[in-house]
């Protein structure tokens, strides 16, 4: 792939860090794939071994999130651990922090002695209609020396500012004001408001509050209100407003109706020029586009990347993201690069030195693929490494005192020799549109069993490295495809429009298509089994594996639908009038002409795997009952599967969920899936 480099962008200068990698214990040798049994769903489905590793600001202490057993489902624990030692190896432990009757999701550092923790229980025994699900969150903040610990009301919407030149304040955003009372307008939007709080007395001080016209606000590095984004309701437009230094007027310098599929989206300050802003931005182009903005004169200044248009076969990429200093304590919010996903992904930095300290960190790293430098304390000098790709389920790396230790992994029983490598193809669908996908490919000799799992959604990006249900079916010895197909992000705008313009949706048509000459096409290449071929789904994927399930002429031998949409019209009566401009576009030309399962159950031809969890609030457990009344009604053969309590995303499902659906799903592809199994 090539770019227009429009600016000069300075060298990578490589940076002779000091390191010294203390190597692990040498593996045993590692039995090969013909005499070695597959991993058994007990340890896909294991708690992470370690997960969210920080350092504090002033470098004195590491944390990381721990449950009390790979099998546990009570919620984890923030482990702080004391770093100071002379021999830079000493981990002494100091503050074991629990949540009682809540969950700990996330947390981070806010100064040298304490941290905040995002909290979520659960509030109601069932959902509320649609995204209003069970559990509800709360913020804490933790004093690791005094052991203290405060927890907000429910109605502190989250931390804004870390406000890193005043460690003893932070800034959070509060929602205000009663849902349902006083006017048709306060009951439907509710503004924050921003205080900066004290840490040390727990009183707050107002900095702004939002209105409906400025509704969502950036701060600089000090904590002062710089860019704001409001909206027009007299004209439909999103209005971006900013304040130039040592101004406190508000100027207007860019407008978007909120019917235009583009995006503009402001990441950071380019520093080489007053008022100017990078955005990423397709300014009229079918892809993105890396920019610099001109605020005081409202025009896009100099395209600094972008995908080039030009060559004969180009490689798709629309969906570029900012990567930021690493420093966040010294250089908040400083842009020094970007990244994007053709197949892999690609950093491209502006910043020489932080390119360097990355580029070294990729060599020194085993399996590097996806490494981030998670965490840095204040002077730069001890790192959290993360990295995670196809050979390494998530690794977490501590440099400190000049020397690179691996500190654990998200799944230590897994063995990344045991993994699969991962392959990034292209075919042609039916209608010569070009369609790409991830290819997991397991140990052995082909042609393998093919599973081909959708992403969900289906308008949004997928980018896989390392995907835990495609590396536990290839464990097993399945073949799995990944297919982008037409909708998805991250391939142009016609791509994605292509899914839902015109006089009827693709969903169920075109949409399909492209998965199945997916699958069609790697049995060609010698790499799937023309007999073994099945579907399996998740959200948007489980809709599409039902649909799956009435295909004409059929491919498959059977489909596992899980959250599966089966009633498009039930789904979107859900959100029918709480979207507008290019999302209602978007969902209304999606799902009103989708193809409806519910309305075509009596042309399964397959058999179905049906997966759903009773707190689900994005798609309602509704889909799954009333469409298995109307497989009874047509004597279709399916089988289904209940998990207690689970909500509809990933990271809701605890041990327990992941064990059962985990081992049912293997168990059905291997005996229930068509005449003799996959």
């Amino acid at each position: 792939m090539k770019f227009r480099a429009i600016r000069d962008i300075p060298a990578i200068v490589i940076v002779f860090l000091a390191i010294s990698f203390f190597a692990q214990d040498a593996d045993e040798p590692v039995e090969t794939s013909e005499n070695v049994e597959p991993y058994p769903p007990e340890v896909w489905a294991a708690n992470p071994g370690m997960s969210t590793v920080r350092v504090s600001p002033d470098g004195k202490y590491l944390s990381y999130i721990s449950f009390e057993d790979e099998s546990s489902v009570d919620g984890p624990v923030i482990l702080v651990f004391d770093i100071t030692g002379e021999s830079g190896e000493e981990m002494d432990l100091i503050h074991r922090q629990k949540a009682d009757n809540m969950q700990i999701q996330t947390y981070r550092w806010i100064s040298p002695t304490s941290l905040v923790m995002a909290l979520r229980a659960q509030v109601r025994r069932q959902t509320q209609g649609f995204n209003q699900g069970v559990f509800a969150g709360k913020i804490a903040l933790v004093n690791v020396i005094d052991k203290t610990m405060q927890t907000f009301d429910e109605s502190i919407a989250g931390l804004a500012h870390v406000l890193p030149l005043e460690p003893d304040k932070i800034m959070i955003s509060v929602q205000e004001g009663n849902v349902g009372s006083g006017t048709r307008m306060a009951s439907a939007y509710r503004p924050l408001a921003f205080y900066k709080l004290d840490l040390k007395t727990k009183q707050k001080k107002l900095v702004i509050r939002a209105k409906p016209s400025q509704f969502a606000l950036a701060f600089d590095r000090l904590g002062n209100p710089v860019r704001s984004l409001g909206f027009d309701e007299n004209n439909e437009e999103l209005v971006y407003y900013f304040r130039s230094e040592g101004s406190t007027k508000w100027t207007e310098y860019y407008r978007q109706h909120i019917d235009s599929y583009e995006s503009f989206d402001p990441v950071g300050v380019d520093p080489s020029a007053k008022d100017h802003v990078f955005v990423i931005a397709h300014n009229g182009h079918d892809r993105e586009g890396f920019w610099s903005y001109d605020m005081a004169n409202k025009r896009f200044a100099q395209p600094i990347f972008r995908t080039s248009d030009d060559e004969p076969d180009p490689i798709p990429v629309d969906d570029l993201s900012p990567v930021f200093h690493t420093n966040e304590w010294e250089q908040l919010g400083e842009v020094t690069g970007i990244e994007f996903f053709a197949g892999e992904r690609t950093r491209i930095f502006m910043d020489e030195v932080e390119g360097g300290i990355y580029h070294q960190l990729k060599r020194e790293v085993q399996n590097s693929a996806n490494l981030d430098i998670i965490s840095r304390s204040t002077d730069g000098q001890t790192f959290v490494i993360f990295n995670q790709g196809p050979r390494d389920p998530g690794t977490y790396y501590w440099l400190h005192k000049g020397k690179l230790r691996v500190l654990g992994s998200i799944a230590p029983e897994i063995d990344s020799d045991r993994l699969a490598d991962v392959e990034y193809h292209n075919w042609t669908s039916t209608d010569g549109r070009k369609i790409y996908g991830y290819v997991t490919i397991p140990q052995g000799d082909p042609p393998f069993p093919l599973v081909v799992l959708p992403h969900g959604g289906p308008m949004v990006t997928e980018t896989v490295s390392y995907d835990p249900w495609a590396q536990m079916l290839a464990n097993h010895g399945y073949l799995v495809l990944q297919p982008q197909y037409r909708g998805s992000h991250n391939y142009g705008l016609d791509f994605y429009k292509a899914a839902f313009e015109g006089d009827e949706s693709q969903a169920g048509r075109l949409m399909q298509t492209d998965k199945d000459t997916g699958a069609l096409y790697l049995v060609d290449k010698g790499l799937a089994d023309k007999d073994r071929l099945a579907m399996f789904g998740w959200s948007y994927g489980g809709y599409a594996a039902l649909v799956a399930a009435i295909r004409e002429p059929q491919i498959y031998q059977c489909a596992i639908a899980g959250a599966a949409v089966s009633d498009p019209l039930m789904q979107i009566n859900f959100y029918r009038y709480r979207v507008q401009g290019a999302q209602k576009k978007e969902q209304f030309g999606t799902w009103l002409t989708a193809v409806s399962p519910i309305k075509e159950a009596e042309k399964v031809n397959i058999p179905l795997l049906i997966v759903h969890g009773t707190a689900d609030a994005r798609v309602s457990l509704d889909h799954s009952t009333k469409y298995r009344r109307q497989l009874d009604k047509y004597d279709k053969e399916y089988q289904y599967l209940e998990l207690e309590n689970a909500a509809h995303f990933f990271s809701t499902l605890n041990y327990r969920h992941r064990v059962k659906f985990y081992g049912e799903m293997l168990r059905y592809l291997k005996e229930d899936c068509g005449p003799d199994g996959l």
